[in-house]
């Protein structure tokens, strides 16, 4: 376990979800210095100021504006969510060409300054932008990586909870694929408790995780960030949240378990793509990528969702 006395976050991006990424994490206390990196300075400044008037409230925390990629030097993880903002309507895809443009120009003064840091990409199309930024950076794709569907597992997770009257920490099911529209639910290996979630019986009040209910909880999943985004503009506190739990894995050297977005490997005609499957997760990024039981469907599912991204790629001139 790393101590928070010197572990070092620097935060790319001082919006929406940047800015409650530094107040999430300054909350939880695990990252003793904290440093938003924004080309606006007088938002990062801003931000920085309302979340350190709070300081009262948490645990001990340096927390810096900068418009200078300089000052990620020695950082231990280097968080990147700036990009460009999804708008009501859009999909993450619409965001690819911006946001890539973005990278390309973002990422190399930071590993330069910062080689050693892990590189935790949260800006959307993620996937794309996850595989763009493995490239530009040159790095390890142990290094470099996405946040995936760690958001969609726990929205998954959290609609199972409603159903079956069970706490969302009993419940181990996962999302994989894309974190987008095509991404599918692992039903087949999902459980509560240690009984099969296709196999579990309702609890009296609950009804049974029928195919149709199980069908409407995963659209429910898939559309979750645009029912937020068309009534506010936009998903910050959930993600937010999920950044930081991916952070402290990583900081304690946790090795849990989580979907995050890299290079798949060893799975049947899937190549050349990030998208999530469940990896462990520990303090030099991931350790080891899982091979998950599939089922016939899941492995098709998971094939379609990765050569619409091979395509997606291919269309802005990276992968095969």
């Amino acid at each position: 376990m790393t101590s928070s006395s010197n572990y070092k976050v620097t935060i790319v991006g001082a919006g929406a979800v940047g800015a409650t990424t530094a107040f999430a994490l300054a909350s939880a206390g695990i990252a003793r210095e904290i440093v938003l990196l924004d080309v606006n300075l007088k938002r990062a400044q801003a931000e920085q100021l309302d979340i350190m008037h709070g300081s009262l409230f948490y645990p001990a925390a340096d927390i810096r504006a900068t418009g200078n990629s300089e000052d990620a030097a020695l950082s231990d993880v280097i968080v990147i969510t700036a990009g460009a903002r999804q708008k009501p309507g859009q999909t993450r895809i619409d965001l690819a060409g911006d946001t890539i443009e973005i990278m390309q120009s973002l990422l190399p003064p930071l590993v330069q300054v910062a080689p050693d840091a892990i590189y935790l990409v949260v800006a959307n199309p993620v996937d794309i932008v996850t595989y763009v930024c493995q490239e530009i950076s040159g790095l390890s794709h142990t290094q470099v990586f996405g946040s995936g569907t760690v958001l969609d597992s726990s929205r998954l997770r959290t609609l199972l909870a409603e159903r079956t009257g069970v706490n969302p920490k009993s419940i181990h099911a996962y999302i994989a694929g894309e974190h987008g529209d095509s991404e599918i639910p692992l039903w087949s290996s999902a459980t509560i408790g240690n009984i099969g979630l296709l196999d579990y019986k309702a609890i009296p009040g609950f009804e049974p995780l029928t195919a149709n209910v199980r069908n409407d909880i995963y659209k429910k999943v898939v559309d979750s960030a645009y029912r937020v985004i068309d009534g506010k503009g936009v998903t910050n506190y959930a993600i937010a949240l999920a950044c930081v739990d991916i952070i402290t894995c990583i900081a304690r050297d946790e090795r849990r378990i989580m979907p995050l977005s890299t290079r798949v490997e060893n799975l049947e005609s899937v190549e050349c793509v990030c998208m999530s499957l469940p990896l462990v997760v520990g303090g030099t990024g991931i350790v080891s990528q899982l091979k998950p039981s599939l089922s016939t469907d899941e492995l098709v599912g998971l094939q379609s969702s990765a050569a619409f991204l091979s395509e997606t790629l291919a269309n802005f001139g990276y992968g095969k």
